[in-house]
């Protein structure tokens, strides 16, 4: 399964935002309180580390990263291009954030709180090896158990909070079909599946996929917010559940889906360069 920073997931398809962008409200805000917001908040860096879950990419195809070689880099670079993703969050945001969730948001995020928050979580974003942070954001969960800390309920309310909706793993379903079907499409693969077949899959294995996801979560958030006190993530998670900071997430999470999906689309196309076709 696709792993994909906590903080952002993807929440809702493209229909939502399609919707959003519709409906967009008359006072939205404009583009400098858009990039000031993305700096206070993190997400720039949520939006710069898109391009780390490219790494998974190869494995949903069957491939070996390592027969790429150094063109993989070179691909993912130029798919990945950090400006081109953040021009586009910008534009979506400009007409979909309205200003009272806009600064509703940056008044949490601007805090000595928040700022902390951002801090950590940007660090957390970039960590490229994401089995050790699972590996150690699970030991600290399992400590936690151990010693009955009311800790985990604050980090799973948390997740909650994030993903009110409880649509995460479709989202993230959804974008691992539109990079299937991509590959295929362009020849990178053998794909013996159609789009209704890829989907009724996932999901017969939804039960353990969402398990799965959950417990990934967890260890991630476990992880993150180590250094930060009981009320601290308490505090967090009342700020998450919040009606603006849920508009806010619902927004910045239909963009990042809508980025990571067609980012994936574009690799999937780009990847025909680098190797042949392959059954699957």
């Amino acid at each position: 399964m696709m792993h994909v920073s906590l903080r952002f997931l993807v929440l809702i398809l493209a229909p939502v935002l399609a919707l959003a962008v519709a409906t967009a409200p008359i006072s939205a805000a404009e583009r400098s309180r858009i990039e000031a917001f993305l700096k206070t908040t993190g997400f720039d860096v949520a939006l710069d580390s898109i391009a780390l879950a490219s790494s998974s990419a190869p494995g949903m195809l069957g491939i070996d990263p390592g027969d790429f070689g150094s063109d993989w880099t070179r691909l993912t670079d130029e798919v990945f291009d950090t400006e081109e993703m953040h021009e586009l969050a910008v534009s979506i945001l400009e007409q979909t954030l309205s200003d009272e969730a806009l600064e509703h948001a940056v008044d949490f995020y601007a805090s000595d709180l928040g700022q902390r928050l951002v801090e950590a979580e940007n660090a957390s974003h970039m960590v490229e090896d994401d089995d050790a942070k699972q590996l150690e954001g699970q030991e600290i969960v399992a400590g936690l158990v151990r010693d009955g800390s009311p800790r985990v309920e604050s980090l799973k309310r948390m997740n909650r909070a994030i993903d009110a909706s409880g649509i995460a793993l479709k989202a993230l379903q959804e974008i691992q079909i539109r990079f299937l079907l991509a590959a295929s499409g362009a020849g990178v693969i053998d794909l013996e599946m159609s789009a209704d077949e890829l989907r009724e899959m996932m999901r017969h294995n939804e039960g353990s996929m969402r398990n799965a996801l959950q417990m990934s979560a967890l260890a991630g958030a476990a992880y993150t917010y180590k250094d930060f006190s009981d009320a601290d993530v308490t505090a967090y998670a009342e700020a998450l559940e919040q009606p603006l900071m849920q508009e806010v997430y619902e927004l910045l999470n239909a963009v990042q889906y809508e980025i990571m999906a067609g980012r994936f689309e574009v690799l999937a196309a780009r990847m025909a360069e680098l190797h042949p076709a392959q059954d699957i």
